[in-house]
């Protein structure tokens, strides 16, 4: 049989289904190349933000182990923050101003009188100052006038530590109504240092001058005697005894030879010898306590020694020395080119002469006065030499200076 005739309808769908398929799969192909881009393009957003993604995906990630080394290369890498919060608690503030703003605070004074009237706020600069402290006593008002008028008013601030309590008898003299009088009965110089001259009161002053009241200044100049100080860098010093002073030591009398200053001692014979290599008081590094001068720094330190209950502070000169802010041998020194005349008066426990008494029983009294004042320093001289002894052993984070050498033993 001979093939059958040809359909018209299939002959038109044959021709239409290679066109068809060929749309169909041009259609395909763009569809996969659009999501294919789609993708590409979430990838790089991706990409983009690895920190987001890694620190949202780091809740749910297990911690690697505290061994691996990526965690040591992660917190080096990362330097550590400080929240406002911790920065606050961190900040230094002083005992006492903790509930007030920082910029309130007012943590040091001086001893300069203020105007009752006018503006604070509109105030002329003030020349560079020096403290002169005395204490002083009604009998010796004649010296002490004559040792404060030495002292320039533009230059210094004078202070009377009344240990007699008469004050109103010193209201005569010119310089009186420009010094500060503080007066309590029957106190020694150091107690009113402790607590009237903090080295918060006096950071103001370039030199602390605290001086007994029985000195003579008729060769001395206070502005020749600080522009000394400082070119010799002095942190702690004294002016020298003139050789008609009462000298216990001989380290402060005035040198021979009429230099401007000394700082040590020699002596080859005898006892308490003091050589070219001695180290430390009283051959070197050492002032007496009667005519003392401290930078500002130094009294710093000074104060802090000072003990509050010792008054007498015997024991603390030998130890001025740590306070000289470096080498005592070298920052503490005699001034020879301005000295003066220690009389030697004493004045401490005269306290007799009233009510009555005699002559006899008075001078009785106060001798008896002095020895209690004589026995109580020998006494207050071995409390503090304990405590200091105390304070060295307890401190581990404290190391001497200037350590004592071994004790030399005989061999038996």
């Amino acid at each position: 049989m001979g093939p059958a005739p040809g359909n018209p309808s299939q002959k038109r769908f044959s021709g239409v289904l290679p066109p068809a398929a060929l749309i169909f799969l041009v259609l395909v192909f763009v569809a996969g190349a659009i999501v294919t881009v789609d993708h590409k393009e979430n990838l790089s957003i991706l990409q983009l933000q690895p920190r987001r993604v890694a620190a949202d995906e780091e809740p749910s990630r297990p911690a690697p182990p505290a061994s691996d080394p990526r965690v040591d290369a992660a917190v080096a890498e990362t330097p550590p923050t400080e929240e406002p919060g911790d920065m606050c608690e961190n900040q230094c503030r002083a005992p006492g101003s903790e509930a007030l703003p920082r910029g309130i605070v007012q943590d040091k004074s001086n001893f300069e009188f203020e105007s009752l009237g006018g503006n604070p706020e509109r105030k002329e600069a003030r020349a560079a100052k020096s403290l002169l402290a005395i204490p002083v006593g009604i009998k010796q008002k004649a010296v002490v006038d004559k040792l404060v008028s030495k002292f320039p008013a533009a230059n210094f601030t004078v202070m009377l530590f009344h240990y007699d309590g008469a004050v109103d008898g010193w209201s005569d003299l010119p310089w009186s109504r420009r010094a500060v009088h503080v007066a309590a009965a029957d106190q020694t110089k150091w107690w009113f240092g402790k607590r009237f001259l903090h080295p918060d009161l006096v950071p103001e002053y370039d030199y602390i001058f605290f001086w007994d009241e029985d000195i003579e200044v008729d060769g001395f100049d206070p502005l020749r005697y600080i522009e000394i100080v400082r070119k010799e860098g002095l942190e702690i010093s004294q002016p020298a005894l003139d050789h008609r002073s009462q000298i216990h030591h001989r380290l402060t009398a005035r040198a021979r030879w009429g230099g401007a200053v000394h700082r040590r001692f020699y002596k080859t014979a005898g006892g308490g010898r003091c050589y070219g290599n001695s180290t430390g008081p009283p051959c070197t590094g050492w002032v007496e306590m009667m005519v003392p001068v401290f930078s500002r720094a130094a009294w710093r330190c000074a104060w802090r020694m000072i003990q509050n209950d010792l008054v007498f502070a015997w024991g603390l000169d030998f130890k001025l020395g740590y306070c000289a802010q470096g080498d005592r041998s070298v920052n503490v020194g005699i001034v020879d080119s301005e000295y003066v005349l220690h009389r030697g008066i004493p004045t401490l426990g005269d306290v007799g002469g009233g009510g009555g008494k005699t002559a006899r029983a008075s001078s009785a009294s106060t001798a008896a006065d002095r020895y209690a004042v004589r026995l109580r320093s020998y006494t207050e001289l071995q409390i503090f030499n304990r405590r200091w002894k105390q304070a060295v052993a307890e401190d581990e984070c404290w190391t001497d200076p200037y350590p004592q050498p071994p004790t030399a033993t005989s061999k038996g």
